[in-house]
């Protein structure tokens, strides 16, 4: 993505396979804060017994993303 695009709370992005956390090589992502290196978002956790599961957290620079779409529900 290029650096300074437009990002605003509730877009979707698809993490690189190549992010410094490998665990969230190639997750989607909605962003929750805008920042300029990037942004701060989140990929919802499974649940587990029924439960819903957490949000891990994430600070995604510009060349660890690629927009795609707009979330229709975001998690508080």
């Amino acid at each position: 993505m290029k650096p300074n695009a437009i990002l605003e709370k509730g877009m979707v992005v698809q993490l690189s396979p190549n992010v410094g956390n490998p665990m969230f090589a190639g997750c989607m992502m909605i962003i929750s804060e805008p920042k300029s290196f990037g942004a701060q978002g989140y990929v919802q956790a499974f649940g587990k017994n029924g439960k819903p599961g957490g949000q891990a957290y994430y600070r995604a620079t510009w060349d660890e993303m690629e927009y795609v779409g707009q979330a229709v529900w975001e998690i508080e």
